[in-house]
């Protein structure tokens, strides 16, 4: 068993204010792939970093396999990291390369020779494993780098960026590679990003950082679809969800919602929040965009339009506030085209305004 076990993990750098990690609880079970994800400074590497044994907390514990590890060397915990620069050694040839952590172990030399040509078929390096990185392109070399980490057998995988000096097309093609083999290996890994997209395909998990918490943990799907707070749905999706100041009204014993001069039907569940205001929240892609006049849509103006190939992405005027939909690349509108919005209702979701947090039964 490789699970990790994080309880009460603080740490903070001499000279700062705010705690890099503040009081993190976390569980990763074994053989799950978890990505922490969040904006620069959050402290998703930082938190890597305590579970790796290259910085110690302030307080908490870390154990990984049911073994407490937070007073042990990096060397003594048994975890392998890639990092985001490739760190390969560049007069050594791909096989000297991935084999080199083996060798530091003293692994005899047929067990290094077995090991590196099975996690070099892995990582389609069978063809290069007698070149120089220089020979390479850069997703080569960080399969390289992949491959030496994962051919020494550790109980934890750490990635720390490891896609972002990549371009966006090797990235995709990496992402998908990296996705198979951690399913192979069957090694709890944990991945730190500030790549959504990343974040959201990668993960068995997602854990959501802020100023050194984190806002919400849960499969993709969830936390996409349901973000816990404002920030978390500000921070997933491309575009992120779309926030609407409304109020809440109540007459007749029906809720409904306004905003500026704006009027129409609201869920039942915001009654107790009847004259205060609230964020709605729909992402672009569950606003449906009409050229004529829809019962019970919302009149609207577009703004910018940006076609993105396979769809198009609006940014429109909706009583003095921006909205983005996305909507089929065939939808034919141009700026200044008054259309009318639909919001799918099951994809709604409303926040407190002062909290910040997802309102319940929302």
């Amino acid at each position: 068993m490789a699970d990790i076990s994080l309880r009460n993990i603080v740490k903070t750098y001499p000279g700062t204010e705010r705690p890099a990690t503040e009081n993190i609880s976390l569980e990763v079970a074994d053989g799950e792939l978890l990505v922490l994800v969040g904006p620069s400074g959050c402290g998703k590497t930082t938190l890597l970093r305590m579970i790796a044994g290259l910085e110690s907390p302030d307080s908490g514990t870390v154990s990984i396999g049911g073994r407490d590890v937070t007073d042990l060397p990096a060397r003594q915990r048994n975890v392998s990291m890639v990092f985001q620069s490739y760190a390969v050694f560049p007069h050594m040839r791909v096989r000297q390369n991935i084999g080199f952590g083996l060798m530091l172990a003293k692994v005899p030399k047929e067990k290094i020779a077995e090991r590196v040509e099975r996690a070099a078929e892995l990582l389609n390096l069978g063809d290069y494993l007698d070149r120089h990185p220089a020979q390479l392109s850069g997703g080569q070399r960080q399969r390289v780098a992949v491959a030496r980490a994962i051919v020494v057998d550790a109980d934890v995988l750490l990635m720390d960026e490891p896609l972002s000096n990549l371009d966006a097309l090797l990235r995709l093609q990496f992402r998908s590679e990296f996705k198979r083999i951690v399913r192979q290996i069957g090694t709890t890994t944990v991945y730190v990003t500030h790549d959504q997209a990343e974040a959201l395909s990668l993960g068995d998990r997602v854990a959501v950082m802020r100023d050194g918490r984190i806002s919400q943990l849960g499969n993709p799907i969830d936390v996409y679809d349901r973000p816990a707070d404002s920030f978390v749905g500000g921070f997933l999706g491309a575009p992120p969800m779309n926030f609407l100041p409304v109020r809440v009204t109540s007459e007749a014993g029906r809720t409904g919602l306004t905003l500026g001069e704006l009027s129409w039907a609201g869920p039942e569940h915001l009654a107790s929040f009847t004259d205060r205001p609230v964020l709605l929240g729909v992402r672009a892609e569950n606003i449906t965009v009409s050229t004529g006049d829809v019962p019970g849509s919302l009149p609207a103006e577009i703004d910018v339009v940006e076609p993105t190939g396979a769809a198009t992405l609006l940014t429109c005027r909706l009583a003095g506030h921006e909205i983005k939909a996305q909507v089929p690349a065939t939808f034919r509108g141009e700026p200044g085209t008054r259309v009318s919005l639909t919001f799918a209702d099951p994809a709604v979701r409303f926040y407190d305004s002062e909290t910040s947090l997802l309102l319940e039964n929302a």
